[in-house]
């Protein structure tokens, strides 16, 4: 299927609901609007995102953002070609809300169905903003996910390796709290981190010593914390200079792991001799300037093109969702109303879990 195709695109995995509507070809679209309202206010009272509460939000909002989403990009639904919606993997609360609301606009419109793993659409972004051809290395590093992808082709991924405890968002996040920061813990650890002096404390960078892509932060996390509590029990409490060092000690940690375990997936990657090397990067912790610059460094000494796209792209959004559907609309794949919410859908089923399995299968 060539021709241009419009896609409405449907996002509540976590605590942004989203809906966008994306208009082009396999390789050459654009985003005519994307809409998304954050939940942050909702759940900064609880030190994190309350899964019920953002259930609830997202029931409230999404027919809201649809309708406000179609209106931005001009369109109705007699311009839609299929409608996309997150299945999984996420809160299944969230999920769950997204593909009803998905189903109940199919059923009242007549339009295709197609559901999305929320993770190819993260690993598919670089197709939407720059045309990236397959296959390309994509790194994605969230508040819920971290991972290395080999990205061959719309549904074919090989993962390199990932975070075996901890996502790096989600280290942020809790260092932020245990540092007496606000939430989101990210943008406030990096900017604590610029007055700091991370040699000041010495923390460890974990799994360094093994010769594999797999990532833990969870150490790294504990170390905070006994670093912390060291300086407290000596001076009674900390100083906003604690705080600095203490975050720019962390935040160094963490871009150390990234550039190593970087270096060997990028390795990997270019043993595969792709015509025209590329590593891309998405999620929340890609806004982090110090692990950004790190990395288009290391990019820059292995001659492999680094790939951003923008930041409203590379966090949670429904535009990602619409384009990955177009992908896979382009390639017949459309779903019916058995379509359900998986709160754990991995992208590589060939690669064993990182994190656990129970009885509903790898996380991610």
């Amino acid at each position: 299927m060539n021709r241009a195709m419009t896609i409405l695109g449907i996002e509540s995995s976590c605590d942004d609901t989203a809906a966008a509507v994306v208009r082009g070809t396999v390789g050459a679209a654009e985003v005519l609007s994307s809409e998304v309202v954050e939940q942050a206010d909702l759940h900064a009272a609880y030190g994190g995102v309350v899964p019920e509460i953002a259930a609830r939000a997202h029931a409230e909002k999404l027919d809201i953002c649809v309708e406000q989403a179609l209106n931005k990009a001009n369109c109705s639904f007699s311009d839609i070609d299929a409608i996309a919606v997150t299945a999984g993997p996420g809160l299944i609360g969230g999920v769950l809300s997204g593909v009803m609301c998905a189903k109940g606009l199919a059923a009242a419109t007549g339009r295709p169905l197609v559901g999305v793993n929320h993770l190819a659409g993260h690993a598919l972004t670089p197709r939407l903003t720059d045309g990236c051809a397959f296959p390309y290395l994509m790194l994605l590093v969230s508040g819920g996910h971290c991972q290395f992808l080999l990205v061959r082709g719309p549904e074919s991924f090989s993962r390199l390796g990932g975070t075996i405890d901890d996502a790096p968002g989600e280290a942020f996040d809790k260092t932020a709290r245990l540092l007496g920061l606000p939430q989101p813990g990210g943008p406030h650890v990096e900017r604590a981190a610029r007055d700091g002096d991370a040699p000041r404390f010495p923390l460890p960078r974990p799994l360094l010593d093994r010769d594999d892509c797999n990532m833990s932060f969870s150490g790294l996390k504990t170390a905070i914390l006994r670093a912390r509590d060291a300086v407290i029990a000596e001076k009674g409490g900390l100083t906003e200079q604690d705080r600095a060092d203490l975050a720019a000690a962390f935040q160094a940690a963490v871009r150390d792991i990234f550039v190593e375990k970087t270096r060997r997936a990028i390795a990997l990657y270019l043993a595969e001799a792709p015509a025209v090397p590329v590593l891309a990067i998405a999620g929340g912790v890609a806004a982090n300037q110090s692990v950004r610059i790190a990395l288009e460094t290391l990019c820059a000494e292995n001659g492999v093109r680094f790939l951003a796209p923008p930041m409203a792209l590379c966090t949670d959004n429904a535009a990602m969702i619409a384009y990955a559907g177009l992908e896979r609309f382009a390639a017949g794949q459309v779903d019916d109303m058995s379509l359900s919410a998986r709160p754990r859908w991995p992208l590589d089923n060939a690669s064993p879990s990182l994190i656990g399995s129970g009885k509903k299968g790898a996380k991610a």
